[in-house]
């Protein structure tokens, strides 16, 4: 009797858009020990803000959903959004993810010592609760009720490009994705002088999208994240690879989407880029820089914060912006066309392609360094872990002791 040879398992590779395509792009070698060595960083200041934020406007939502009536904006942070934050630590903490000090406060006022808080005060209103309550307070109102599909878990295949057999490990792989989603119908339903149908209405190339569909169905896709808004350049005619990556990842949210069966066309994404409600010292002295190059896309035009942001110096309030600049610079909307989908289709697969043959060059040499590509950028390696041993950046960075 012949006995049949069990095939050896085919595991479909499975890429992220946030944790894969954006840390890949921030740094290739970073991106080896973080995602793919699980090697945490030992100052996940922009993983534990990135989750914590998303999980803290997800939350609010579920709870304004839950009783619209009960749930009156502005929301008290001690009383009502700090019992959010509260929830969302502590689920963070059950995944490994502390806050950093100073950044925000884990303690309730049964808490009898300082911790590492100044004072024994609990619970004390650091940045991170002073941007919840910003995000909440300034989008929550317009964009809780819009919402028609919170939390989609959006997942297809991609043919992998150049595939090889015997090099790669599939001819396919698996992107995954979760959005908020805004649809027509709850649109329609909207109060007027709701903020981000201003925005939308007001965007030209997206209003003639929607004025040319047949149908009055159509959705929106929604993206938050806990960081500063990226200038459109690097220096005067040399685009920003983390501005495009942002985009790209928004119009491959919108191709993921469009292939559910329930989902209606998306005509737009909005990404909320929440640091620029309450921005801290060194978000304001990057704005100082890229306005005075004209890298971003998004300039003080008010007289009030020009003189504003000429006199700033380092120890200047954060709060020396108007509210209407910072709330401009906090919201991103991108068109949804048939051609930058696919524009940003291949542009992931070009970053999976990138990530299998380094995966496939390790296997065959054993050396992590020697087949993974860094990418040295001040802002990235000083918060880098692992820079100490870095080839692209030895001996810039001493090593210290914490």
């Amino acid at each position: 009797m012949t006995l049949s040879v069990k095939s050896k398992p085919y595991i479909i590779p499975e890429y992220s858009l946030t944790g894969d395509l954006l840390s890949y792009q921030a740094c290739g070698l970073q991106y080896r020990y973080q995602n793919r060595g699980a090697l945490p960083p030992s100052t996940p200041v922009q993983l534990w803000f990135g989750e914590f934020i998303h999980g803290v406007m997800e939350e609010a939502y579920k709870t304004w959903h839950e009783g619209p009536e009960a749930l009156r904006f502005p929301l008290v942070w001690k009383d009502e959004i700090r019992v959010i934050e509260m929830n969302v630590n502590r689920r963070l903490r059950a995944k490994g993810l502390l806050p950093p000090p100073r950044l925000f406060c884990p303690y309730d006022e049964t808490m009898e010592t300082e911790g590492f808080c100044p004072d024994v005060n609990h619970p004390h209103k650091f940045l991170a609760s002073k941007r919840t309550e910003a995000a909440i307070n300034t989008w929550g109102p317009h964009l809780f009720p819009l919402i028609d599909n919170a939390e989609v878990k959006l997942k297809g295949c991609r043919d992998l490009v150049g595939y090889q057999p015997g090099v790669h490990r599939a001819q396919t792989y698996s992107v995954t994705g979760v959005v908020d989603v805004l649809s027509a119908v709850s649109m329609e339903r909207a109060q007027t002088g709701n903020l981000i149908l201003h925005y939308i209405n007001t965007h030209q190339e997206i209003r003639a999208i929607i004025d040319d569909l047949l149908s009055l169905d159509y959705e929106i896709i929604i993206d938050y994240k806990g960081m500063r808004r990226p200038p459109m350049y690097l220096r005067p005619g040399v685009s920003n690879p983390t501005w495009e990556a942002h985009a790209w990842q928004v119009l491959t949210y919108a191709w993921l989407r469009s292939r559910q069966k329930d989902a209606q066309r998306p005509v737009a994404g909005i990404i909320f880029y929440l640091n620029e409600l309450v921005p801290s010292a060194e978000d304001i002295r990057d704005l100082k820089i890229e306005t005075k190059a004209g890298l971003t896309d998004i300039l003080p035009t008010s007289r009030a914060d020009k003189q504003a942001l000429a006199r700033w110096r380092k120890g200047s309030k954060g709060d020396a912006l108007s509210a209407n600049l910072r709330e401009q610079r906090s919201i991103r909307l991108i068109p949804i066309t048939e051609k930058r989908q696919q524009e940003s289709l291949q542009a992931f697969d070009a970053v999976v392609k990138d990530i299998e043959n380094s995966i496939a060059r390790e296997m065959k040499c054993g050396s992590i360094q020697g087949c993974w590509k860094p990418n040295p950028q001040d802002k990235t390696c000083k918060a880098c872990s692992f820079k100490i041993y870095c080839p692209a950046v030895k001996g810039k960075y001493p090593m210290s002791i914490p």
